[in-house]
């Protein structure tokens, strides 16, 4: 095709879009640069086809002006595919998300720099396109950002994670994927490999505890909706605030920046006074005294700890050259007054590091800080450097803002907006996670939750209590998703503890054969038994003293085998029930429920461990999202099995759904704290993992055999009884073929339940 063809075509396509029609002659030397001479005449095609699609003209300029970009890069093939890819995801996702896509494609292209690359790229977006409709065009157009961060492989990662967090809620869902949602940037920057601070989370508050002897709460900065993500560490009102990560650190400096940062807030807790009155300081002073407080209280620290010295240094890289800042002569100040060997004849930081070290007498007294600040911030204004308060940002990296420093509530420095101060300087009010409700990537997932998964409409009165986040794993990226899952301990309702006791006075026949089953088995480490008359090996001193013996002239002692019995009883047992809601369905046949016959078979088991002294729990679990794991304590290990625990056992009644794997890492904590040989997590559920935030049907299911894989390295034995008669497939695939137990007729739970008890600890 002619080069006047192409320019006539861009010319009408462009219609009465003046700056469209100037460009033509660009954009028609752009595709014959880019686009093979031979492969014109399709690409031109490929242009029309979206014409015909009825897409309109902005769909298809975005189209020829960004598909060379991507010819460039992946090829012609790519490039003219690409409008039918347009058409795809204009039918799926609307005409903005179409007109979306040629610049993602093109940032794609270049960002990845690779054919296969930018394919596999455009693939994920077509994959997990039906599933996040009204999210496509907002994911695409910070496809440039995103991919900045991101790999194909952790961009499918993150993609599918905001997918899971949003759940079934759209509008959730386009927050994310629009940067909306503080999640959306939490979650890159852990999928860029960033450390973060939620990693370090419990040896960052243990290294705290050790150094000071104080507890203080320490949690991840919130980030608001519309707010620049928090680079600098912060407090206030006792509560310590850290970045979720220090974007561009490498990860070898990662840990110390933190372990810095958290140092450097504890030296003000232990050492700074009350907050400072603004009055009538310039932000320039503030600034300033606050540098001349950090200055003091880590001197103050470093004196009891001379080796925070080496923690605080190496951030410190002010070099005494360069244009004259005001921020670049503060950072140069600040590494002049905590590093001896720096030299810098700049008049202004000598004068500051000599006011500084001429008050060492003083140190004590909080207020030099704002008599020396203050006047190194009139030298400062009268030299005229530049000094932006909004863009000023604290340096060191491990420093904090400093608002915790400075009470502006009553009197706001004069002229000026506290929050344009320094970036960080509003302290936002801790916030829980958003509810990160799990949807599926399954190809084919359905629209809609499984059935199973049902609310109940009944919910306990009491309020739960958050106590442990666990990681979920994601089999579709092959990996766990850390703090996923929250578990929520409800305390158990009370029932007639009568109930139990007419249980076991029903079936005596059962109790006593029960009873007596469990108290025949040994579960201990093996024993030595050493002067054996038989046995599988020789006992060595044995036999030595056999032969010295005969030499005496003597008869030597025959016992001299050795072999290995179990003579005691080692072990822990806890019965985790599955109370959701599809428990209150009657078992066909009978006037019972699911539940019933999960509290008959308990309360058998229980009498008999209890009889033979046997430390077991037994505990209860359904679920509500993955924001909220109900978790309910019917019996701990350290409590007596007495009327009490009868009340609550009698008390279960079934709700909600079935988050397995969070409950069996919960169950798992409790068993990994028993000084026993063997441990045993017993399981007893009706029916698949499920939960009404979940779609795809495999999810649950390859979560939990995950959970069952971790306990298993961890020394814990887990067995399920499944009183599902249709679920035998994923019972096997979580628990494997020996360790799960189906029951087709779910009235004999109560007796199979106890003799599986014996045969896995015979």
């Amino acid at each position: 095709m002619a080069q006047a063809d192409i320019r006539a075509f861009l010319t009408e396509v462009a219609g009465p879009d003046a700056a469209a029609r100037a460009s033509a002659d660009y954009l028609t030397q752009e595709a014959r640069r880019h686009i093979p001479a031979g492969r014109i005449a399709e690409w031109v095609a490929a242009c029309r086809s979206l014409e015909q699609a009825g897409l309109g003209n902005a769909v298809i300029l975005a189209y020829v002006r960004q598909s060379p970009v991507v010819a460039r890069i992946a090829g012609a093939d790519a490039a003219i595919a690409l409008a039918d890819h347009v058409k795809t995801i204009a039918f799926t996702a609307g005409r903005a998300a179409a007109q979306a896509l040629p610049a993602a494609a093109a940032a794609a292209a270049s960002r990845l720099d690779s054919a296969d690359r930018y394919k596999a790229w455009l693939a994920v977006v077509l994959r997990f396109a039906p599933h996040m409709k009204e999210s496509v065009e907002a994911l695409l157009r910070h496809t440039d950002h995103i991919l900045s961060r991101l790999d194909v492989s952790r961009f499918e990662a993150w993609t599918l994670g905001g997918i899971r967090i949003a759940g079934g809620d759209k509008e959730r869902r386009r927050l994310f994927f629009a940067f909306g949602d503080p999640a959306a940037e939490r979650s890159l920057l852990r999928e860029s490999g960033e450390v973060v601070f939620s990693d370090l989370e419990r040896r960052l508050k243990t290294y705290l505890t050790a150094l000071w002897r104080v507890r203080v709460a320490v949690r991840e900065a919130a980030v608001g909706v519309g707010r620049p993500i928090p680079r600098r560490a912060s407090f206030d009102a006792g509560v310590v605030r850290m970045p979720a990560s220090f974007p561009g650190v490498p990860q070898a400096q990662a840990n110390d920046l933190f372990r810095a940062a958290l140092a450097h807030i504890a030296a003000h807790l232990m050492y700074s006074g009350p907050r400072f009155r603004p009055g009538s300081l310039k932000p320039l002073q503030i600034a300033l005294v606050s540098l001349i407080e950090d200055a003091r209280v880590e001197h103050l620290a470093m004196r009891d700890f001379p080796g925070l010295r080496r923690l605080w240094l190496p951030f410190h890289a002010a070099a005494a050259a360069g244009t004259v800042t005001a921020p670049g002569l503060m950072a140069r100040l600040s590494r002049a007054l905590i590093d001896p060997d720096y030299d810098d004849d700049d008049d202004f930081v000598a004068k500051g590091r000599r006011m500084f070290f001429e008050r060492e007498a003083d140190w004590e007294d909080p207020t030099i800080s704002r008599g020396i600040g203050n006047l190194l911030g009139n030298d400062l204004g009268q030299m005229r450097v530049q000094f932006n308060a909004k863009t000023y940002v604290v340096e060191p990296a491990y420093r904090d803002d400093n608002a915790g420093l400075w009470d502006f509530e009553d009197a706001p420095p004069e002229d000026m907006d506290v929050a344009e101060m320094f970036e960080s300087v509003r302290i936002a009010p801790k916030q829980e996670d958003e509810p990160e409700p799990d949807d599926s990537k399954q190809d084919n997932a359905p629209d809609t939750p499984i059935n199973k998964a049902r609310p109940s409409d009944s919910t306990p009165e009491e309020e739960g209590v958050p106590v442990a986040r666990y990681p979920e794993w994601d089999y579709a990226v092959a990996q766990e998703r850390p703090e996923w899952t929250t578990l929520v301990e409800y305390p158990p309702a009370p029932g007639p503890a009568a109930v139990v006791e007419r249980i076991l006075e029903g079936r005596p026949d059962i109790v006593n054969r029960i009873t007596a089953l469990v108290r025949s088995a040994r579960v201990s480490r093996p024993v030595r038994l050493r002067r054996q008359p038989e046995g599988d090996r020789l006992d060595l001193d044995a036999c030595i003293d056999a032969v010295i013996t005969q030499r005496h002239g003597d008869t030597p002692d025959p016992n001299v085998y050795m072999t290995s019995a179990r003579k005691f009883r080692d072990l822990s047992v806890l019965v985790l029930l599955d109370v959701s809601q599809s428990t209150n369905d009657r078992v066909k046949g009978s006037r019972e429920t699911v539940l019933e016959l999960e509290q008959e078979a308990t309360a058998l088991l229980a009498h008999a461990m209890n009889e033979v002294g046997d430390p077991f729990a037994i505990h209860a679990f359904c679920s509500n999202t993955r924001e909220e794991v109900r978790y309910m304590r019917i019996k701990d290990f350290q409590t007596p099995y007495d009327n009490m625990a009868k009340s609550y056992l009698a008390g279960l009644t079934g709700q909600l759904s079935t988050r397995l794997g969070a409950a069996m890492r919960h169950a798992g904590e409790d068993l990994r704290n028993q000084m026993t040989h063997r441990k045993l997590l017993l399981v007893v559920t009706d029916g698949e993992p499920s939960d009404i935030d979940v779609q795809d049907r495999k999810y649950l299911v390859e979560d939990a055999r995950k959970a069952v894989a971790s306990l298993s390295q961890q020394g814990i034995d887990v067995f399920c009884v499944g009183l599902d008669s249709g679920g035998d497939s994923y019972l096997t695939r979580i628990f494997g073929r020996r360790n799960a137990l189906q029951i087709d007729r779910l009235s004999s739970l109560p007796e199979k339940l106890p003799m599986l008890y014996f045969r896995l600890t015979a």
